[in-house]
């Protein structure tokens, strides 16, 4: 798809290209494009008075809801919309489903560090390694037996860059795996068989995308068809997720145990109850962020700015009805 299209209306105070960037601290760093176009910048407060006026719009800020908000507003929107994360969910709104602005994502970027993280809950988990940290701190002396990895099953659902890569990762470590996504092809289960492979698994990982399909997906009735020694690991969404259907499993022991780096509201407040379950791990949504992964997404755009300015197709690009870039 080519994203390159006419220019959009621009304020008389501007000329050329105009890039809008949805500001997040620190910022991304945009010298290349010194002369090139005219970068401006805006906050939750001032992005929907500056839409009208941009050709695209750079959502640096990816946890923020505001284009969702701003969009369906008056005037002319950007032609082009990239967002700094894999998800779209936050800035998808059916204006910006239904109009002819390319939206792309960071696809490729979180791949591998998301699989690398993964690989270490399954570890962690396996190893008893939080109750080793726990009795370490008491400096109390207690041996125990831990879980072999190798030859463990697991079923990962989302079958796109991501939950390949952790597919991957998962088999080096010898763990036996199936991959459901939402159409069933060569290596790939589709959804009827999502029930039948949880049941048998040691490790259910969801890495699946937000849409209206997955939405709640694992309720009370998945969780149920677990195994009492499976673990269940959330790196996708967290609204994928009913978290009081979690909190009973756990508690009740229908499971062994699960990792949340994902969480229906973000940050997690000290109050929440999932602090003090049983058997959870949690994580402040940082499965993906390596050192230097700011600058990977900073060069990420750049690069395909440079595709846009020369009206060449883009890459990672986002089918909006479906919420995330169709599989190859």
């Amino acid at each position: 798809m080519n994203a390159r299209m006419s220019p959009a209306p621009s304020s008389p105070s501007s000329s050329g290209t105009t890039l809008l960037v949805l500001d997040a601290d620190p910022l991304p760093r945009l010298g290349r494009l010194t002369g090139r176009v005219r970068v401006e910048h805006a906050d939750d407060s001032t992005l929907a008075e500056k839409l009208p006026y941009a050709d695209a719009l750079l959502v640096w800020d990816f946890a923020s809801d505001a284009v969702r908000r701003a969009w369906p507003g008056e005037g002319p929107r950007p032609h082009w919309v990239h967002t700094a994360s894999a998800g779209v969910d936050r800035l998808m709104c059916p204006e910006l489903a239904a109009c002819d602005t390319v939206v792309t994502n960071a696809r490729g970027v979180f791949d591998q560090p998301i699989a690398e993280y993964v690989a270490a809950l399954v570890l962690a988990m396996a190893k008893d390694l939080p109750r080793t940290w726990d009795l370490q701190r008491e400096r109390s002396w207690r041996h125990r037996e831990s879980q072999r990895v190798a030859g463990t099953r697991a079923c990962v659902v989302g079958s796109g860059p991501i939950g390949r890569a952790i597919v991957r990762t998962l088999k080096a470590l010898g763990v036996t795996t199936a991959l459901v996504g939402r159409t069933p092809r060569t290596g790939i289960h589709g959804p009827a068989e999502l029930d039948r492979l949880m049941a048998r698994a040691d490790w259910v990982v969801c890495a699946a995308p937000l849409t209206d399909e997955t939405h709640g997906m694992f309720d009370a009735r998945r969780f149920g068809m677990m195994q009492p020694s499976a673990r269940f690991i959330n790196v996708g969404r967290g609204q994928l997720v009913v978290e009081r259907a979690l909190a009973e499993a756990l508690s009740k022991r229908w499971i062994a145990g699960a990792a949340l780096d994902v969480f229906e509201h973000e940050p997690l407040g000290p109050e929440s109850a999932l602090w003090q379950l049983p058997g959870l791990i949690v994580s402040p949504h940082m499965s993906g962020d390596t050192i230097g992964w700011r600058d990977e997404l900073g060069t990420q755009f750049l690069e395909l700015y440079d595709l846009w300015a020369a009206g060449k197709p883009l890459r990672n690009v986002v089918d909006k009805k479906r919420g995330y870039v169709p599989g190859h």
